[in-house]
């Protein structure tokens, strides 16, 4: 009997030994399994000892994060589906570079590809590639290799990553004149403090960067150059805070859930284009003009095309001062209040959208007017030309129409409502990886 216990306590230890074995053997060969284990298990500790606010807002962050995996994951694996799907949207500016398999070696190809009102944006298309692989963040003395750093040369760089990385700004980062900042090729996220702002310059590209969860920040010092550090108050928190500003052009950016607006453009800036943008989970998404007593902004005009509003939206997908407005071919998908909305006398001009309105019988309509009564708003000058409305959604227009006044708000043919979805539906970041098209 003691033999036997003996011969079973020995076969017990060797298939215990081998088992543990085998999962050292397993690690070794794919440690990046093994790390993904380890950071979940570290993970699931963390969220444990949190309190219920804490767990809540954690859920939220990573609702936020997964969604926007899934926006970056929408293409194809196979190459031959993903060529045929950039080839059939008709969408402009993808069809100008997206089927590229070689896009990588042919970045700057982007820059020939804008349209609309910041059609002649080009970033920094003749400068050098600066490559960012430090997401650590110092407002005032940033480390070379940090974006920061690269943002506020006072030369043209387009700037693009070395992997994937969250980016935690202490402050805003004030990004200077003929910067291209370009996330394809890795799942590149700029949350959880300050965001993006493009003050008193020009030639700024953004695309295919997650914006999301920007706070406000400051007050500080803040680095805006190589030569120039000055004191920045309380920022807004908005996503990308565009202020007095020429030549910018956001595009295939994934923006969510901040502090103020989405996307603000402020005190006389123009020439600007927001396209292939995913927006969701905000309250004032867009705001176009200063204030209705700031009359620079007579001069602003604004693109928004192939952009797809999404859900959780409110209100604001824009709300525009003054200025001419071009909003041509977008998705608009879920509001709470109204969709399109403005004050002091607008010229905005709807073509070949598709509204769908929300099941709230008191939220069918696109267009909200601030401000003014009906006598004078109906002087101002709105349209719709070609958009497709949903579930009971319309469009209030207003003006004379004269063709003049349109001329000004009309910055790119549209094209019918009906290929809206298809058009839109690789808004937001694109999954882009080497030798394989977008």
């Amino acid at each position: 009997m003691k033999d036997f216990c003996k011969r079973l306590a020995l076969v017990l230890l060797f298939v215990f030994v081998r088992s543990s074995a085998a999962l050292n053997l397993s690690s070794i060969a794919n440690p990046a399994a093994a790390a993904a284990v380890a950071a979940e298990h570290h993970h699931q500790k963390s969220i444990s000892r949190s309190n219920d606010d804490d767990d809540a807002d954690q859920r939220r962050r990573r609702t936020l994060i997964q969604d926007q995996e899934q926006e970056w994951g929408r293409q194809e694996d196979d190459q031959q589906q993903r060529d045929r799907s950039c080839r059939s949207t008709g969408n402009p500016i993808d069809d100008c570079w997206r089927c590229d398999p070689h896009w990588h070696s042919h970045r700057k190809r982007l820059a020939d590809c804008a349209i609309g009102f910041g059609k002649n944006t080009i970033g920094g298309r003749d400068g050098d590639f600066y490559t960012v692989t430090d997401s650590s963040d110092d407002p005032v003395n940033p480390r070379p290799g940090s974006l920061r750093y690269g943002a506020i040369q006072d030369r043209p760089l387009w700037i693009i990553f070395a992997r994937d990385m969250t980016i935690v700004l202490s402050q805003e980062l004030i990004v200077n004149s003929h910067k291209t900042i370009d996330g394809r090729g890795h799942a590149v996220r700029i949350a959880y403090g300050g965001c993006l702002t493009v003050q008193y310059v020009r030639n700024v590209i953004v695309h295919g960067i997650g914006i999301h969860s920007c706070r406000r920040t400051g007050p500080a010092m803040v680095r805006s150059s190589p030569g120039h550090v000055g004191w920045r108050t309380v920022s807004d928190g908005d996503g990308i805070s565009i202020f007095g500003s020429r030549d910018v052009w956001i595009d295939h950016c994934f923006l969510a859930d901040c502090a103020d607006g989405l996307i603000d453009a402020i005190m006389g800036s123009t020439g600007i284009t927001i396209s292939n943008n995913y927006f969701r989970d905000h309250n004032k998404v867009m705001l176009l003009g200063h204030s209705d007593s700031y009359t620079l902004d007579k001069m602003m005009q604004v693109t928004i095309a192939f952009n797809h509003f999404g859900e959780g939206l409110v209100q604001r997908m824009p709300r525009c001062r003054y200025g001419y407005f071009h909003i041509v071919n977008n998705h608009y998908t879920h509001w709470r209040m109204y969709a399109i909305g403005g004050s002091a006398n607008p010229t905005i001009n709807s073509q070949g959208n598709r509204f769908v309105a929300p099941a709230d019988v008191n939220s069918k309509q696109v267009t909200k007017r601030e401000f003014a009564g009906e006598r004078s708003w109906m002087k101002w000058n709105w349209r719709s030309e070609g958009d497709s409305y949903i579930n009971g959604a319309y469009f209030r227009p207003s003006g004379a129409g004269s063709a003049a006044v349109y001329a000004k708000a009309s910055s790119l043919p549209a094209r019918p409502a009906a290929l809206v979805p298809a058009m839109t539906a690789f808004a937001g970041p694109l999954n882009c990886r080497h030798h394989v098209s977008c």
